[in-house]
């Protein structure tokens, strides 16, 4: 016998399991959540979407007890509840799977899922967790094995152990945050299959995700919040994409891909790469035209970002030539391209792009620092004078350049990086996945960015793995394989299919 609720349209949904009403939460004057809530149903997949700064963290930090409201309040299975710790959360059946995993990988995968609860016995053997943590495994189809070291695993190997660490508290609602944000397609796969086979048994899971074709894929509903507050439930099936992005950002965004070239022919050659040849690198050859966006399309290891950083000196050559403006570069080391007015956006821009413990302003003037300094000392004034008006010109969104850069969104962030090279009269532009991380809105101002420099003059080699983005804002797209360009494509003759035709084969 179903226990479910009949709906007005006659069908039979899944019992709430858990709602949270009017949660308000405040951190030193800033309103995180004003009134928002949230209410889930026993075995769904429900999408919980928003910019980056919309609440969705926090939302999730009150649900698990690592925050506490200010207000309103939390109904678990019919009754108030407070959680006061993430213990207390755990302990009634919610758990988190969090972005960065939390895993000792000196350990084996069964000594992760039940590191404390080994047993009562004072010595303690691993045959007992093992096991159970094979049980588990087959349970939901992993093919993992307890004994291996979380270390030697794949990253989505790693995100299995840490689902399965959570569902052996005998998790009720499982908690989702960007899980597949350094997950392949095979894996993401995988995890899907998973997320499946969890919710046929009965448990509910909240994903956080800004990838829109997964959250389309795999939620029942999705939940919007923006700005801090509840916008809209969605059933997932009956929406589309616009009119999710709609309800996230305010706005209507349009994705619709780029029908032809903005650079004519006789645009003039502002970089030329001849023979690039490296370990993983095989003989690239390409032209980069004034004011064209290049995009490099192709799967995991085709040698893309390789390709990056051998021309901005990162990694070193084994053979080939790189020209700027006809002239020929010796390129050994990043300080190289920098002089020769070549910047790189790193695809890690917390690692390689930004020091996180700087200012705004202090990220922006970085690369051009010589020309900051009078006498030894640094020119505050002119640093000021050229910091707000980048911070104008593009968008940044900080309460001022005095900012700590790690306290920015990632869109934001990677508008600083931006800001950095432009400072820095860089003509050349690598952006490595330059949305990578944030969310739609952000992307939008991350793309009209990158229209706008090109429009200026500036020269792009935009690096991406979402081939909506390259079809989006490429003139042409270079398509590499096993480090190969195996085709190189006008972007009226460019295609998913077509792309990913040249992507998967060798020449």
């Amino acid at each position: 016998m179903n226990s479910g609720i009949t709906a007005a349209n006659g069908t039979i949904e899944n019992p709430v399991i858990l709602e949270m009403k009017g949660i308000d939460k405040r951190f030193q004057g800033v309103h995180a959540l004003k009134k928002s809530h949230l209410e889930l149903r026993k075995g769904e997949i429900h999408a919980l979407v928003g910019e980056n700064g919309a609440g969705k963290s926090t939302m999730m930090k009150v649900l698990t007890g690592i925050y506490q409201a200010d207000e309103g309040e939390i109904i678990y299975n019919g009754e108030k509840v407070h959680f006061k710790n993430p213990k207390d959360a755990q302990t009634a059946g919610i758990a988190i799977v969090h972005q960065e995993l939390n895993l000792m990988n000196h350990l084996t995968a069964a000594q992760n899922i039940f590191i404390g609860r080994e047993g009562n016995s004072f010595f303690v053997t691993d045959d007992e967790i093992n096991v159970k943590t094979r049980r588990l495994f087959e349970r939901f189809k992993m093919k993992i094995d307890p004994t291996e070291k979380v270390g030697n695993l794949t990253v989505g190997k790693q995100q299995m152990v840490e689902i399965v660490k959570a569902i052996s508290f005998d998790a009720k609602i499982l908690i989702l945050d960007e899980p597949t944000a350094a997950l392949t397609k095979s894996e993401i796969v995988e995890l899907f299959d998973v997320m499946n086979d969890l919710k046929a048994h009965g448990v509910t899971m909240i994903y956080i995700s800004h990838r829109m074709d997964e959250i389309q894929t795999i939620s029942d509903r999705i939940t919007i919040m923006r700005d801090g507050e509840y916008v809209k439930t969605l059933v997932t099936k009956e929406t589309n994409l616009d009119e999710i992005i709609k309800a996230m950002v305010g706005r209507v965004i349009y994705i619709e891909p780029k029908t032809g070239s903005n650079i004519p022919d006789s645009a003039p050659v502002v970089l030329e790469v001849r023979g690039l040849t490296s370990r993983d690198v095989h003989d690239v050859s390409f032209d980069l035209r004034k004011g064209e966006i290049l995009g490099f399309a192709g799967l995991m290891g085709a040698g893309r970002t390789e390709t990056a950083r051998l021309i901005f000196g990162a990694d070193p050559i084994d053979s080939g030539e790189i020209y700027k403006d006809g002239k020929k570069l010796k390129i050994k080391a990043p300080v190289d391209a920098v002089r020769a007015g070549i910047g790189y956006l790193s695809e890690d821009r917390k690692r390689f792009g930004l020091a996180v413990d700087l200012s705004v302003s202090d990220n922006t003037v970085l690369a051009d620092l010589e020309n900051f300094t009078r006498k030894g000392f640094i020119d505050d004034r002119k640093v000021r004078e050229t910091c707000e008006t980048y911070v104008q010109k593009i968008n940044i969104k900080t309460p001022s350049i005095s900012q700590l850069i790690r306290n920015l969104s990632g869109g934001n962030q990677q508008k600083v990086i931006v800001a950095k090279w432009i400072v820095r009269n860089c003509d050349v532009l690598i952006f490595d996945e330059p949305t990578r991380g944030i969310d739609v809105g952000a992307k939008s101002e991350i793309y009209k960015l990158m229209t706008l420099l090109a429009e200026e003059g500036k020269s792009i080699i935009m690096i991406s793995s979402e081939l909506q983005e390259i079809l989006r804002m490429s003139d042409r797209v270079a398509c590499m394989c096993e480090g190969r360009i195996t085709k190189i494509l006008n972007i009226e003759d460019a295609s998913q299919e077509i792309i990913m035709k040249y992507a998967t084969r060798r020449n």
